[in-house]
């Protein structure tokens, strides 16, 4: 009989953006300061939603779960990477990223959900112009959802072909940290 190995995995390695220690701090007041605006802008959002019931329509419903949305993703990715900045660790535990992708692939039918309310009301209005605006409303989200998934699938096709690492962090940080930031100021 051959010997076996028996070693199990117990964390991922991440990826960090620099090793140069004098940066960390920046890093991480960058990314602290963004994961407050974004995490401020969204409940701003949730909250202007549910106090005003002239705001209870499909349209706001859809914003209201895009900021939800945006709250759950950045709150399972963005402090781990906090974390792992301040005390220079670079490792996941096998729990953690299970929950990581628990919360992340939630949205998505979250998203294609209020779309098709959204899509639903909008093939019900008589009025052109009343399309029309809807429709403008609309498209700076599907902006930024384009963004998000769009920086997601290029960071996971781009790992195959090239193995930048550099590279695939930058975008991987896009996604993660600046897309959240950026849609409650496009709702405004």
């Amino acid at each position: 009989m051959g010997a076996e190995n028996h070693t199990a995995i117990s964390q991922f390695l991440l990826l960090g953006l620099s090793k140069d220690p004098d940066l960390q701090p920046i890093l991480c007041g960058l990314f602290l300061s963004m994961y407050l605006v974004t995490v401020l802008g969204n409940l701003l959002i949730l909250l202007a939603v549910s106090s005003d019931s002239h705001l209870r329509t499909p349209m706001y419903f859809f914003l209201s779960n895009m900021s939800f949305v945006d709250i759950c993703i950045t709150s399972t990715t963005i402090p781990k990477m906090l974390v792992n900045i301040h005390s220079q660790s670079n490792g996941i535990s096998y729990t953690e990223c299970l929950s990581q992708v628990n919360f992340y692939c939630v949205p998505m039918t979250g998203i294609l959900f209020s779309y098709s309310q959204v899509v639903s009301t909008l093939v019900r209005m008589s009025s052109i112009e009343r399309k029309y605006k809807a429709f403008s409303t609309c498209g700076s989200h599907l902006c930024m959802v384009s963004l998000f998934y769009g920086t997601e699938l290029g960071v996971y096709l781009s790992s195959s072909v090239t193995h930048s690492s550099q590279s695939s962090s930058i975008s991987s940080v896009m996604y993660t940290v600046v897309t959240p930031m950026l849609i409650p100021s496009s709702t405004a």
